[in-house]
């Protein structure tokens, strides 16, 4: 067995390269496990009659649809304003589009139609 000696200088160097990969791991991991987006053809956005174009909804089929609904002012989207998609506590793991809509659709508190 060899007995090496760690210089003070290359303990310090060694940690300083771990804490400079741990950034980067974690934006890895990050990317990893981004959310796909729903898919219209989803058995739950189905069920939900789900579109990604609220311009699109069949108010024959939807009664409850209104027009200025979409899933940016929904109380359920928790996506970024301003952002194209984001993430809905309906549809777990999965991206909606923000001018999308379904029949869960609540206007968000402080949120006006238009």
């Amino acid at each position: 067995m060899i007995d090496e000696k760690i210089s003070r200088r290359q303990l310090l160097q060694g940690a300083l390269a771990g804490l400079a990969a741990v950034p980067a791991v974690t934006l890895i991991a990050h990317s990893a496990n981004a959310a796909e987006s729903l898919s219209e053809d989803d058995a739950t956005a189905k069920s939900l009659a789900y579109v990604g174009d609220a311009g699109k909804v069949d108010p024959k089929t939807n009664p409850t649809y209104k027009p200025g609904q979409h899933c940016a002012n929904c109380i359920q989207y928790t996506g970024q304003a301003g952002a194209a998609d984001g993430p809905c506590n309906i549809f777990p793991g999965k991206t909606v589009k923000a001018k999308g809509w379904c029949k869960v659709w609540v206007l968000k508190p402080g949120e006006e139609l238009g």
